[in-house]
């Protein structure tokens, strides 16, 4: 298994003053995932939580929505001299019978967070391919999630608190998953906000915890239709994201009744779709 951090030594420039010392870097490896012995994706990433990112990947592309519909998923020998393990190859074993979707959401080739989808197709293959409906109906007893502005507001710090090899390195992004009331139920990192997701999604799958239909999911830097994607098909309500969505992010959100919020900072946030889930009323009497 690589390391999720690496030591590097660096030249420090300091009010003119030159000195060299080692500093910590995250560490950046391409993951090949397979799907049943055949090559399918390729995504650079920080090495760990291998298996759920695989998963999780596999989620958002429509294959996979339950636990038991996962065999098993394993590392492959890697292409070395002396034949050992590079841990940067996983086979995802499929549960026998389970039906292929037509996976990649008309995509032939993934490979780093800049690949995506564009225009119409993109919305009606999501939309298409979604095993849940991101709805509001609960049951008869069960409340449609709402959540205060405050909550909200809350959250980024609490995701930064939480980053822990952000602190050594400065050079990783972070996807946490939140309860409607604000608790902490998990958080990843990585150096793509598309992986830090996929752990998130995947670790849920492995549990049994499909679909987040009481979540929130926030991602730091900005929030892209991959990551919209990625929410829809988890079944996660509420996105939210520390910097700006793109116009293709918020279309999806708009067509799939996902409510999600941009520039998340301090008291301030910009809310461009499922609203009806913001108590804006709240806020409103407040200002």
């Amino acid at each position: 298994m690589g390391r999720v951090t690496e030591r590097r030594k660096v030249i420090r420039i300091r009010d003119g003053v030159v000195s060299a010392r080692p500093d910590t870097l995250v560490a950046e490896e391409p993951l090949e995932i397979r799907l049943n012995g055949k090559p399918l994706a390729i995504t650079m990433r920080t090495p760990g939580d291998d298996f759920a990112l695989a998963a999780g990947f596999l989620v958002s592309e429509g294959v996979l929505g339950r636990a038991d519909e996962l065999q098993n998923i394993v590392y492959c020998a890697g292409a070395t001299v002396d034949g050992s393990n590079t841990y940067n190859i996983v086979d995802v074993r499929t549960a026998p019978g389970l039906v292929m979707p037509d996976i990649t959401l008309e995509r032939n080739v993934y490979t780093t967070s800049s690949c995506g989808l564009c225009g119409k197709a993109s919305l009606d293959a999501v939309r298409t391919t979604a095993r849940w409906t991101i709805d509001d109906t609960h049951g008869d007893t069960t409340p449609p999630v709402r959540l205060e502005p405050e909550l909200l507001a809350g959250l980024p710090d609490r995701l930064r608190a939480a980053q822990r090899v952000f602190d050594r390195t400065g050079g990783l992004h972070a996807a946490a998953l939140f309860t409607e009331d604000g608790e902490l139920v998990d958080v990843r990192e990585d150096v793509g906000r598309h992986n830090a997701v996929d752990k998130l999604v995947g670790r849920a799958l492995q549990n049994g915890s499909l679909p987040l239909s009481r979540t929130v999911l926030l991602v730091s830097g900005r929030a892209s239709f991959e990551l919209a994607q990625k929410a829809v098909m988890a079944g996660i309500p509420v996105l939210a994201a520390v910097s700006a969505p793109s116009s293709l992010a918020v279309d999806l959100a708009a067509e799939s009744n996902l409510t999600l919020v941009g520039f998340l900072r301090g008291a301030s946030m910009n809310v461009y779709a499922g609203e009806h889930r913001i108590a804006l009323q709240a806020a409103a009497a407040q200002s």
